[in-house]
């Protein structure tokens, strides 16, 4: 069969922030990231703007689903968080293909029973170094966040661990796994993130250590992969 006649992959997009403003023109919103990220696979996209209320009816509207990043915390009470926690519950139990990063980690662990809190260690920015309890490797991923996973849900597998985030990965099923690194985000993208955010919602200090180490190579295109196959359903974890 020729490519042109092999069936697409459809995925699923759960848009749960905004970036808005420079950055959201400059760099595209949180969708346009993950279809970047995504550039070399077969896939199609749906977008739900769970933000405004737009849940998807069941777990089969698509073949895969992301859960975008997002500047809000899973605990505010916005009236579609509790909506997306219901429907996260169906995909998980569904088996449908589903990843979350950084608010997708943290509400994917929340709907399952977990907790997630601000950290008192504080912000996690920059590139940090994490490992991978897959292969035991080290992977070298950008994050941008100061709540975390505290309490992983029951019958969740740690899959990718810091010192300063311990549960930066969870396993929920062969098909469904969430991380707290943002391996769509450009170190160019998070250099002009820390300015904007510099003096605002981080001190001089933790701006600057941020910047130290973001243009050192990263694991951005492996992850990307990564996610892109199990999404495509050619990878189980």
């Amino acid at each position: 069969m020729s490519a042109e006649f092999e069936r697409r992959t459809t995925v699923g997009i759960l848009q749960t922030g905004r970036l808005g403003g420079a950055l959201g023109v400059r760099y595209g919103e949180y969708p346009e990231m993950f279809m970047e990220l995504f550039s070399s696979a077969p896939f199609d996209y749906q977008t739900y703007a769970v933000i405004d209320g737009q849940i998807p009816k069941h777990a089969l509207e698509c073949d895969s689903w992301v859960i975008t990043g997002s500047k809000h915390g899973v605990y505010e009470d916005f009236d579609w968080i509790k909506p997306l926690e219901t429907f996260i519950r169906k995909l998980i139990a569904s088996g449908q293909p589903t990843v979350g990063i950084c608010f997708g980690h943290q509400i994917m662990a929340q709907a399952m029973g977990g907790k997630v809190e601000k950290f008192k260690g504080g912000w996690g920015v920059g590139l940090k170094e994490y490992t991978d309890l897959g292969n035991g490797q080290k992977a070298y991923l950008i994050a941008s966040h100061q709540d975390q996973v505290v309490t992983p849900p029951e019958n969740t597998e740690l899959i990718l661990t810091s010192d300063f985030c311990i549960y930066a990965g969870l396993k929920y099923s062969p098909t469904c796994f969430s991380l707290q690194p943002h391996p769509e985000h450009s170190a160019a993208f998070m250099i002009d993130l820390i300015n904007q955010r510099r003096s605002v919602q981080l001190t001089a200090e933790e701006a600057d250590d941020a910047l130290v180490y973001i243009n050192e190579p990263n694991d951005n295109e492996r992850y990307g992969q990564w996610i892109a196959d199990v999404l495509a359903g050619d990878a189980r974890l």
